[in-house]
């Protein structure tokens, strides 16, 4: 299957870190989210990022799990308090892991590894739910000061508005 079938069979359309996405579950019930407002206890959604694609530095104010579905093996990138750390999602029988942890309010990015595959489906499942008014796109210019000797990779994956 090529990226443009994937996108079409399963009605992704484009999210504003890159990549392709839709949401397949919004709990009913609500609990207190971040600042004590309101929000589905958990939210799923598909994600696809084709080769060459990334999902550049983002934060939620949520725990989120990523499970790898199908197609090539996926570089999580987590940054927070302990540093920065590499999952490779992907089929186990590969050597990889088939899912990732992402704690609320750390920095993550995420990008095909570059194995030939025309694509990489993964879920991404969010706790309290998702919602975009907890959603924050880096700036990388604050991520150097917070995170000295990590520029490389804070500009390899950084938001494609702020990429010179």
């Amino acid at each position: 299957m090529t990226l443009p079938d994937l996108l079409a069979t399963l009605h992704l359309a484009p999210h504003p870190e890159g990549g392709f996405f839709r949401e397949t579950f919004r709990s009913t019930r609500l609990v207190p989210g971040p600042g004590g407002a309101s929000r589905a206890a958990c939210t799923q959604i598909l994600y696809a990022l084709g080769a060459g694609d990334f999902s550049a530095w983002h934060r939620v104010a949520s725990d989120e799990l990523w499970q790898h579905h199908e197609g090539g093996a996926l570089e999580l990138h987590v940054i927070d308090h302990a540093g920065h750390r590499v999952s490779v999602l992907g089929a186990v029988s590969d050597g990889h892991v088939p899912q990732g942890f992402v704690p609320a309010g750390a920095w993550q990015a995420a990008r095909p590894v570059e194995d030939g595959a025309p694509y990489v489906l993964v879920g991404c499942t969010v706790a309290p739910g998702f919602d975009f008014a907890d959603f924050e796109l880096a700036d990388p210019g604050e991520m150097f000061t917070d995170h000295p000797g990590l520029e490389p990779i804070i500009r390899e994956l950084a938001p494609r508005s702020s990429q010179a």
